[in-house]
């Protein structure tokens, strides 16, 4: 239908004291909504109503009020509304959000958002030392975010993030280590030197330590405790101290790098977890691994697949998934028993694993 002489079909233009022209339209809601632009002829804005209008027929018309939510905000939002991230994903998520994408575009509205200012925020990344694993990060959580904007909440009409090979990430394989090289790191592990530091009454401190069984003080007052603290391991590097080796370390490191064990998996073992019998029980349910004693070989396949555990700790009956009191990282040490674990770290929560201090850092 042809429109009125003075009125259109869909939406008005009105004349600015400016000059320029405005354009007025009902939304899908019924509600007017006024242009985000003006025009300086009246054909342009006449051109602007027949593509909103085409846009709301075919169905990819968006609300421009909805495109000024600052992309903080949303991001910040989009990262709550997921209860099925892990706990880790979420920290990442937040910490890529805080570090990489809102200092430079947290304050955009979404609908503002482009190609090219995505192309320079991405750019900028890189140019100040970021890796390109850790851009690729960045980036695509910020083509996720984005893409729910599109796709559920229909705020944008496209994503603007459309950099080609952008999000893929190329990093270097990892070192591995040598047989030789896994053997001699369990033999490092769990070292320490024998000795002590005293604090002295007029200030500085004194560092004690034992040589071929005896017990000698060292000349040499030191400023601070680390100082002293690092003189010791020296001393212990070259051979003119004493040191002492937890030898259950040197099972950790083995079991974990032969069995391929994560962290979480090698220090939650109990007493009552592995054994002989197990592991050939094992061994047979799982012919890619084969288990004797304290070394696991690969099968002929030569393939990796799975990881180890006993069928008692993964259906639960020997307590390991359930204790409160032997968490990995939490270990209690003076437990007894088979539901003890096998690997404790002394000491209360904060405590660390025995370890060698390199040149120049703290015990």
């Amino acid at each position: 239908m042809a429109n009125k002489d003075g009125h259109r079909r869909f939406g008005s233009i009105r004349q600015l004291p400016s000059g320029r022209f405005q354009i007025r339209y009902p939304g899908p809601d019924g509600r007017m909504r006024t242009g985000p632009e003006t025009y300086a002829r009246i054909s342009d804005a006449e051109k602007a109503l027949v593509l909103i209008e085409a846009q709301m027929t075919t169905g990819e018309w968006t609300d421009p009020e909805r495109g000024k939510v600052k992309l903080a905000d949303y991001a910040g939002l989009w990262i709550a509304q997921r209860p099925n991230l892990r706990p880790r994903t979420v920290d990442l998520y937040r910490w890529l959000l805080k570090k990489h994408i809102a200092p430079y575009l947290g304050g955009v509205p979404l609908g503002r958002l482009s190609t090219p200012m995505i192309r320079e925020w991405r750019a900028k990344l890189i140019s100040d030392g970021m890796s390109v694993s850790m851009a690729a990060k960045a980036y695509r959580l910020l083509r996720a975010v984005l893409m729910t904007a599109v796709e559920e909440d229909k705020i944008l009409t496209r994503n603007p993030c459309r950099i080609r090979g952008a999000g893929d990430e190329d990093a270097a394989e990892r070192p591995v280590l040598t047989v030789a090289q896994v053997f001699e790191l369990a033999e490092q592990v769990g070292l320490r030197p024998v000795g002590n530091v005293r604090e002295l009454p007029a200030g500085g401190y004194r560092l004690r330590f034992s040589r071929n069984g005896e017990m000698r003080t060292s000349p040499e007052v030191y400023g601070t405790r680390s100082e002293a603290e690092r003189a010791l391991w020296k001393l212990a590097g070259e051979g003119r101290a004493d040191y002492r080796q937890d030898r259950r370390f040197r099972a950790l490191v083995l079991l974990a790098a032969f069995a391929s064990l994560r962290w979480g998996e090698v220090t939650a073992l109990r007493r009552c977890g592995p054994s002989r019998e197990r592991a050939v029980a094992l061994s047979a349910s799982r012919p890619r691994y084969s288990l004797r004693c304290e070394s696991i070989c690969r099968s002929s396949s030569g393939q990796r697949r799975g990881r180890w555990s006993s069928p008692e700790r993964r259906a639960g009956r020997c307590g390991a998934a359930t204790s409160t009191r032997c968490r990995p990282g939490r270990m209690r040490s003076g437990r007894s028993g088979p539901r003890a674990c096998m690997f404790m770290i002394f000491g209360t929560a904060g405590t660390r694993l025995p370890r060698r201090a390199a040149p120049g850092s703290r015990i």
